[in-house]
């Protein structure tokens, strides 16, 4: 079974992205849309002059940028800053719900893009919030509510489900080969004998490219593989093998350490 991300294009050739200007121009400071995204289908690059909350209901959303790729669980939503050109797919039906952000408000919000826990207060705000007028009364309580709304946004924990991308042609052989197959466990230096370049070279070129080592880059390949399958209903032992763990407990291990919960409660509340 492929990996559901992958880095078999770069942003170079790319269409021009789309200036999404129907939620930029509503006269408010936080507008919203509710949308549907089918099974394996995507929304093509764009991008937004606000800042932009993406929130999915259930499956699983993958949203690419030049930069790399965040992986957004149910339970979760990805924090997307004004005008980053982005492409958004979807593993399982996945009810959206967006919220825009008017820069004015954003100021101490993130700069970059992250995944963040949406607890469950925040998580019917949301689902409120796109049922409201989009004109609201600012001054009255939709205002009030959205206001509120902001304060819980700004105390957002975030998630590491970020994996960095890069066009370096000496990486992207092992990027694509990772993203098709995450239980390849070959060291560095046999991608380094195969792509007649040295250790230390790659070496280099991962913590320069991105920001990881390449133990660190395949342990996140290997991380955010085994959310898009585990909400997908795979069993925690079929993950384990099928990434290459040498036991269930091994797997359930890492798992724990990099998100803090095991496989088995990390979609609980």
């Amino acid at each position: 079974m492929p990996a559901v991300f992958g880095f078999q294009s770069s942003p170079t050739g790319r269409r021009n992205p789309i200036d999404d200007r129907e939620t930029d121009a509503v006269p408010r400071p936080i507008a919203f849309r509710k949308s549907e995204i089918l099974n394996g289908h995507s929304i093509e690059r764009h991008h937004h002059a606000r800042a932009q909350l993406l929130y999915g209901s259930k499956g699983v959303l993958i949203v690419e940028t030049s930069v790399g790729i965040w992986i957004v669980p149910p339970l979760r939503a990805v924090w997307i800053p004004p005008l980053i050109d982005h492409e958004v797919s979807a593993q399982g039906m996945v009810t959206v719900r967006s919220l825009y952000f008017h820069s004015s408000i954003i100021r101490s919000l993130p700069t970059d893009c992250c995944v963040v826990t949406v607890s469950p207060l925040l998580r019917e705000m949301i689902l409120r919030a796109v049922e409201m007028p989009t004109l609201y009364d600012e001054n009255g309580a939709d205002g009030r509510f959205m206001a509120v709304l902001l304060d819980q946004i700004k105390a957002l924990p975030e998630t590491p489900l970020h994996l960095p991308g890069t066009d370096h042609p000496h990486l992207l052989p092992i990027y694509r080969s990772l993203s098709e197959n995450p239980a390849d466990v070959r060291p560095l230096e046999s991608w380094a004998e195969e792509l007649g370049t040295s250790t230390r070279t790659l070496t280099r070129l991962f913590q320069k490219e991105t920001g990881m080592s390449f133990r660190q880059w395949r342990q996140q390949v290997r991380l955010l593989e085994a959310l898009t399958r585990l909400a997908a209903g795979m069993p925690v032992t079929n993950v384990a093998m099928d990434l290459g763990y040498e036991s269930q407990s091994a797997f359930i291990a890492m798992f724990k350490k990099a998100l803090g919960k095991t496989p088995g409660k990390y979609f609980d509340v």
